[in-house]
């Protein structure tokens, strides 16, 4: 079993001790009523910007989501969250050296005895959910159900379907695709984006993500037999028919959204497998980003 395999199958063990937690780092949390804004890299990235909408949708307060590196540094914020499984990307460290003394930051990451620690005013550590692998599985949706159960939006359910994502086999003829398109709506656009990273990442597969109801305008050009497009969430009315109707494969999402996300990274695993990769070695990546000075420039 490879690195990814192992600590994918642990997520629902993982989500349960993060929402065991919750309560225990409420302080360290956008409060109600903060205008915040939450960052990442990769993988963080996609999972701040669920996050973000589903703080928002909450009426929790108003809530953006950014890479790190293109935080806008004109913008009042009453709290930054940084995702960082590493602590080390360069880009999260420079923005927390920033912001400091100017506005309180917190971290959400993995490891410990990183830089991290330092460079935040404040800090979550899971490190149960940390990982060997390059491409991210359970910490990203393990922090993702944090700040989930932070909102009370979090339930045992979750997981429950979680186990289901697991266990349940793939739709028939998936990995057999030559194209995906991943869909979502609010929160779950974050998920659909990181579905795809997935599949690049681990199976150099084409692979792309839209907002559910811009697909119709442009994207689903590229639908037909041989592809597939799956849907985050409830769908919009009419497009699974419409999919059908080029020909392409449509898998629904019955499952809680993030449940969704481990059937989508378990489809990333199967075509890395089909096609004769190791996810554990994806082409051109590392754990973590850290540039030089003069690259990070």
């Amino acid at each position: 079993m490879t690195h990814v395999e192992d600590e994918l199958a642990s997520q629902p063990e993982c989500w349960t001790r993060a929402a065991a937690r919750a309560a225990e780092h409420t302080a360290l949390l956008p409060a109600a009523g903060e205008r915040v804004a939450i960052v990442g890299c990769g993988t963080s990235y996609f999972m701040a910007q669920a996050a973000a909408a589903l703080r928002e949708g909450a009426g929790q307060g108003e809530t953006d989501a950014f890479a790190a590196s293109e935080f806008p540094h004109g913008r009042p914020y009453d709290r930054v969250v940084a995702l960082t499984r590493s602590g080390t990307t360069t880009e999260v460290l420079e923005l927390l050296g920033a912001l400091r003394g100017r506005t309180p930051t917190t971290a959400v990451t993995a490891d410990p005895h990183t830089p991290v620690m330092d460079a935040a005013d404040a800090v979550v550590v899971l490190d149960f959910a940390d990982e060997r692998s390059v491409v991210q599985t359970r910490f990203a949706t393990t922090a993702l159900t944090l700040l989930r159960a932070h909102l009370g939006l979090h339930t045992d359910a979750v997981v429950a379907d979680a186990r289901t994502a697991l266990d349940t086999p793939l739709p028939e003829g998936l990995v057999d695709c030559g194209q995906f398109s991943f869909l979502g709506r609010g929160w779950t656009v974050g998920l659909a984006n990181e579905a795809g990273l997935k599949m690049r990442e681990a199976a150099l597969a084409w692979a792309e993500s839209y907002p559910a109801m811009e697909y119709r305008h442009g994207p689903i050009s590229i639908t037909t037999r041989g592809t597939a497009t799956w849907m985050f969430g409830e769908a919009p009315a009419g497009l699974a028919q419409q999919v059908r109707d080029t020909g392409g494969l449509w898998v629904a999402g019955g499952l809680d959204p993030l449940a969704e996300l481990v059937r989508a990274q378990r489809l990333a695993l199967a075509v890395a497998a089909a096609r004769g990769l190791d996810p554990d070695a994806p082409r051109h990546l590392t754990r973590s980003v850290i540039l030089d000075p003069e690259a990070a420039r």
